[in-house]
């Protein structure tokens, strides 16, 4: 080591030229100046346009740029041409001879070297690309191509998933993407979270609504419907069984966490739900994660409220939230018109969610305060509120205004026959009006989008659990007739083992977690999309997805 840093300090520095590409890739070859440019992307280099952040590259560096002509403009002596290759908001501005412009239009991909020159006094940008060599990577047909210098429609950009990425604001969600499930994956890191693989296919539907999508091979054309689920089921299985695409990690999660403790994902997940609003979507990435030996579940609230708190925050201080301000304030280049969120609400969303301590108002006092907002006037909606019916959307949104007042706010404690099985009765077991207990569980509700996390304690007791199931019908009441006299069913009882012998296959295996060594747990799960539309204030979540598939769709 010390004999090569001896041959670093005696040989002579050579000047390199780093070509700068849309990854940030670089390679390097001889130039004829000695200064270097070490792998820095066009929004690398934008920096330099924003004096403030201090210049990434010095005044006539030479330097050589991949990307894509955005605009064109020729004129008699001299051409201007805005380049970027998706690092950044910014274009780059190329000035070079109209010779070298003969055959370029927008959307080409091009290779230029020149020199980085300060611009005059009031000029828009403080600095453009003198270019001296052009080189045309790929040819763009301009003539049919969709993305002209235009207003494009969010509707019109959707049947182009493959190609509205290039256009700034696209570009600027999946960095969004990008950023986001970095600062996550670190912050589940710091929390000793152990980031894991959840399979795509499984055997249960996780949360019972039966919206699924059923697998099968290509030879299985024609399947019969299956009596119980009203599921096609093929009638040759490739997996013998009837499987399923995955509507939820969790209960996978559960079995995992019961071997490190704490546990997450971020998986693609899947709802064969026919709905057409901007908030669904058919395939879409949930963000789950379930932690063993805790018995609260304000535990779990604690932990989603510092990731996104830490997500947010994240978001303030970066460049992609600063592009994201800069968008909003320029309306037009984020593809939404005059309908989009401005800057300054986008601020003050970003504001609330970092603000500390975000409410946590019980089910039964949310419905009481919606029943007082309609009873004196405060409020109509279509919906009328009950404790029965449960929380439509409308209501969703004024609760996250009333209560929140501009941060989130959990809604906790849920009556037992709004929520699936597995979860737990809450800790005081405290009825509601109509005498129905309450489980220990949460949704977070944000301004706008309404439920963006779901949570609860998980059931890790065997019979309780089993009861669980036999009360939403998970167990035929024919099985259960040697036991229908007993008052309670107990753990380890000949009664209890009949029945479990006879729940479905398909979820034996869950049973199992709680016949060996179970302890109290919970987790969440967060719809990772929505989290997106969120933080960028884009009103349709199909926007903040490259490749969206919801009914009806699903075009590549």
């Amino acid at each position: 080591m010390r004999a090569w840093r001896a041959v670093l300090r005696s040989t002579t520095p050579t000047p390199t030229l780093v070509e700068i590409g849309p990854a940030g890739v670089s390679g390097v070859r001889s130039a004829r100046r000695s200064s270097t440019i070490h792998g820095r992307s066009i929004g690398n280099i934008a920096s330099a346009l924003h004096p403030t952040q201090g210049a990434a590259v010095a005044d006539d560096e030479l330097v050589h740029v991949h990307g894509f002509i955005r605009t064109v403009r020729k004129q008699k002596n001299i051409t201007f041409a805005a380049v970027g290759d998706g690092s950044c908001l910014d274009s780059l501005q190329a000035v070079f001879p109209p010779e070298h412009a003969e055959s370029l239009s927008a959307g080409a991909a091009v290779s230029l070297t020149g020199q980085w020159t300060r611009c005059p006094p009031g000029k828009e940008q403080t600095h453009e690309l003198r270019v001296s060599h052009l080189k045309v990577l790929g040819d763009n047909d301009a003539e049919s191509y969709p993305l002209q210098k235009k207003y494009h429609t969010p509707e019109y950009l959707r049947t182009l998933p493959h190609l509205r990425g290039r256009l700034p604001f696209n570009s600027l969600l999946l960095r969004l993407r990008s950023q986001t499930i970095a600062t996550i994956t670190q912050f589940f890191a710091d929390l000793d979270f152990v980031q894991t693989h959840t399979p795509i296919i499984t055997s249960s539907d996780c949360e019972g609504a039966g919206e699924v999508f059923t697998v099968s091979s290509h030879a299985s054309q024609s399947s019969p419907l299956h009596a119980d689920s009203r599921r096609h089921v093929p009638e040759e299985q490739f997996f013998r069984a009837p499987k399923y695409l995955t509507v939820s990690s969790q209960l996978h999660l559960e079995a995992l966490a019961q071997s490190v403790g704490r546990v997450w994902t971020l998986s693609p997940t899947f709802r064969a739900e026919k709905s057409d609003t901007p908030r669904h979507l058919s395939e879409f990435y949930m963000l789950e994660a379930e932690m063993c030996f805790v018995d609260d579940s304000n535990q779990v609230m604690d932990v989603v409220e510092n990731m996104l708190r830490a997500v947010t925050k994240q978001l303030q201080d970066s460049r992609i939230g600063r592009e994201l301000l800069q968008a909003r304030a320029t309306l037009g280049q984020s593809g939404e018109g005059p309908c989009a969120v401005s800057a300054e609400t986008l601020r003050d969303r970003w504001q609330g969610v970092v603000k500390e301590s975000w409410p946590r108002v019980t089910y039964a006092a949310a419905i009481k305060n919606l029943e007082d907002a309609v009873s004196e006037g405060r409020a109509r909606f279509v919906f009328r509120p009950s404790l029965e019916d449960g929380l439509q959307a409308e209501h969703e949104r004024y609760l996250a205004e009333v209560y929140g007042t501009g941060s989130p706010v959990f809604i906790t404690d849920y009556p037992r026959e709004q929520k699936p099985f597995y979860m737990s009765l809450s800790s005081d077991s405290r009825p509601v009006e109509g005498g129905s207990t309450t489980v220990a569980c949460f949704d977070l509700l944000v301004p706008d989008v309404c439920e963006l996390v779901g949570g609860s304690m998980r059931e890790y007791r065997a019979s309780e659990l089993i009861e669980a199931m036999r009360q939403q019908g998970m167990i035929k009441q024919t099985l259960l007739t040697s036991v229908a006299n007993d008052d309670k069913i107990s753990e380890g009882t000949a009664a209890t083992r009949k029945v479990t012998e006879n729940i479905d296959a398909s979820m034996q295996w869950y049973l199992d977690l709680r016949k060996y060594g179970s302890v109290p747990h919970g987790g969440f799960g967060l719809g990772f999309d929505r989290l997106l539309s969120y933080l960028a204030g884009v009103s349709n979540i199909r926007d903040v997805v490259a490749f969206p598939r919801w009914y009806g769709r699903c075009d590549c």
